[in-house]
């Protein structure tokens, strides 16, 4: 089979309350509606014309002949965070969350580190990654103590200047702290936060490294392996899968991705381009930077007829979010919210799919489209947008 697929993933770009969002404490939060009305006068033509105001609580206007089929999906796995999210869409529903640590690591987890780290720890609390580092980053490069914090997530973040500690050395301190954090401890991912500068002017790099716990089960990129269909990864989506059966170029910037989503539609024959678009999350919603998340939102718009350029008649392209991040509130947090679904391909009907009750639905319908074993969980939903 040649056909292909694309899984686009706006990281961060939630369109309103999930069924359960009272329970994570977030409520209001409804990421695009709440920036759009944050930001009046911000128009989106190809979003809209795509359909993207029929997702969910956007306030956006509806196209009377979408150019894409369209709907919404609820989060059925247990947490918020992006490996949760983007391991649903692959398949893995995770009934319980992975373990967070609002009031810091245990004293014995961080003893244990630094005996096999051979330095200090500064920290252990929640934190914003800029602010820890105004507090404590003088007294990291005085010392070379690891500065080690978390966040709403089920992360273990280091941070080390690369002046003081060899990235190196922090990877591999990194690796380190994966095999402890394990078992209760078993956070979802450990982040290696590498950072540049002076007191007042410090800048973390380009340079990050996620070391993530394996998917707990068989996902869709398991299956596209086994059945030997090849798979090209944008962004981070193989740190979040352990780089089990896939590879990816990492970007920092939404206008890295785009371009790597365009070229890799443009040459691979066969097979899933899977997509991490980042900045919605790590550069807007975590800031609570509305001005620059509605200045993302402009650029996907202007970029989408080109993006698609290079789309085929058997193509299958999927947009959509791994959870919601809205700027608007007073949270620097992931938000519990319902994703936007937007399927696109020449052969795909514009219908309505409606409201998905998992995540899942989006990688059972990959399954099927590109003809390997069904997921776990999820309905496919390839019947109901698929032109024979």
């Amino acid at each position: 089979m040649t056909r292909r697929a694309a899984l686009i993933v706006l990281d961060g770009l939630g369109v309103g309350a999930a069924h359960d969002t009272a329970a994570y404490g977030d409520q209001g939060s409804a990421t695009l509606g709440n920036v759009l009305r944050a930001t009046p006068g911000l128009v989106l033509p190809n979003l809209t014309a795509f359909g993207l105001g029929h997702c969910g609580d956007t306030g956006m206007p509806r196209a009377a002949a979408p150019r894409a089929a369209f709907g919404t999906a609820q989060p059925a796995s247990s947490g918020k965070d992006s490996t949760t999210g983007h391991w649903e869409l692959c398949g893995v529903v995770l009934p319980v969350p992975f373990p967070t640590f609002p009031r810091g690591f245990p004293a014995e987890l961080l003893a244990e580190f630094s005996r096999r780290t051979g330095r200090g720890v500064l920290g252990n609390r929640t934190a914003s990654g800029t602010a820890i580092l105004d507090d404590l980053g003088a007294e990291h490069v005085a010392t070379g103590k690891w500065i080690v914090y978390t966040s709403a997530d089920s992360v273990f973040q280091v941070a080390a200047h690369e002046q003081v500690v060899p990235l190196k050395e922090l990877y591999a301190a990194c690796d380190i702290a994966r095999e402890i954090c394990a078992g209760e401890y078993g956070v979802s991912r450990v982040i290696a936060r590498p950072f540049v500068g002076s007191a007042g002017a410090w800048h973390r790099t380009a340079n990050r490294k996620d070391v993530s716990v394996p998917p707990t089960g068989p996902t869709l990129l398991d299956h596209l392996a086994e059945a030997h269909i090849p798979v090209v990864g944008v962004g981070k989506v193989d740190d979040l899968f352990a780089r089990r059966h896939l590879t990816s170029i990492h970007t920092t910037t939404n206008a890295e991705a785009y371009s790597l989503i365009e070229g890799g539609l443009a040459s691979m024959h066969r097979g899933l381009l899977f997509a991490n678009v980042i900045e919605f999350d790590q550069s807007w919603g975590h800031r609570n930077d509305i001005g620059g998340f509605a200045g993302g939102l402009r650029e996907l718009d202007a970029r989408l007829p080109r993006l698609l350029e290079p789309v085929q008649e058997d193509d299958l392209i999927i947009f959509t979010a791994d959870h919601g991040n809205d700027p608007t509130t007073p949270s620097t947090d992931h938000s519990r919210e319902r994703v936007p679904v937007l399927v696109f391909g020449p052969r795909v009907r514009p219908v309505s799919i409606g409201e998905r009750a998992t995540f899942a639905d989006l990688g059972q319908t990959i399954a099927e489209f590109l003809g390997v074993a069904p997921l776990a969980a999820g309905t496919s939903f390839l019947g109901e947008v698929w032109s024979a």
